[in-house]
């Protein structure tokens, strides 16, 4: 049976989707976990000096989502042909687009630009690829993106809807996403307290920091950058 160690920050980020398969799996793994300021001491020691890494039987492997992939596939979470993988896919480019949607506000240093950005995105962007995402569960009539049982693509769309703290009013109107949602974040398999643990804050930034900022420090964490 193979050994798996997952190497991350104390933090959810770009980890947790693979710590959420690793749970739904029942799989063990050892959960190496950095502080964010001890993370440039050590780096050296893993592939790209980059977090996440999955050791898979002593070797390194990098790229979040190659890692999520790899385990979605290999512990029957993934598409089951070539058609569901697609399916898989496109949930996964839609959850990409309200990431790169909510990072674009995140790097933008001119306050009024961003403040521009923000409005274009509650009122615009994040609707229209929440609405991409209700069209997927509808046209699939499971209450499941692709499928019939929760699996990889529930799983990953959830963890960055969460992340993006997106409204309840606004979440009201795509009725089959919340229900989807309301599917993971219930799954007793899921790790007790999940999702509301303290994992969604940055552990060493400022508690001064507002909630918005936070999560989109996570969601800009995820996007790659660190």
């Amino acid at each position: 049976m193979s050994q798996y160690k997952l190497i991350y920050l104390d933090f959810r980020g770009r980890g947790e989707l693979s710590r959420l398969l690793f749970a739904l799996a029942g799989q063990e793994y050892e959960d190496v976990r950095f502080k964010r300021e001890d993370w440039p001491a050590v780096k050296d020691k893993y592939i790209f000096g980059r977090i996440p890494v999955l050791e898979v039987d002593g070797k390194q492997y990098g790229q979040s989502m190659a890692i999520a992939s790899f385990l979605a596939k290999r512990f029957g979470f993934h598409g089951s042909t070539d058609v569901e993988v697609l399916e898989v896919d496109q949930v996964l480019g839609i959850v990409g687009d309200i990431r790169a949607a909510l990072v674009r506000a995140f790097l933008e240093r001119d306050e009024g630009r961003k403040a521009e950005i923000v409005t274009e995105n509650k009122e615009t962007n994040i609707p229209r690829f929440l609405g991409f995402l209700e069209t997927v569960l509808k046209n699939n009539n499971t209450g499941y993106y692709v499928g019939d049982k929760l699996a990889y693509a529930d799983v990953a769309a959830f963890d960055d809807l969460f992340a993006a703290r997106i409204e309840e009013s606004l979440m009201e109107r795509f009725p089959l996403v919340k229900a989807n949602s309301e599917k993971v974040k219930a799954d007793e398999k899921l790790p007790s307290g999940w999702p509301n643990d303290r994992r969604h804050k940055y552990e060493g930034e400022p508690r001064s920091l507002e909630i918005e900022q936070l999560c989109l420090l996570y969601i800009y964490c995820k996007s790659g950058n660190l």
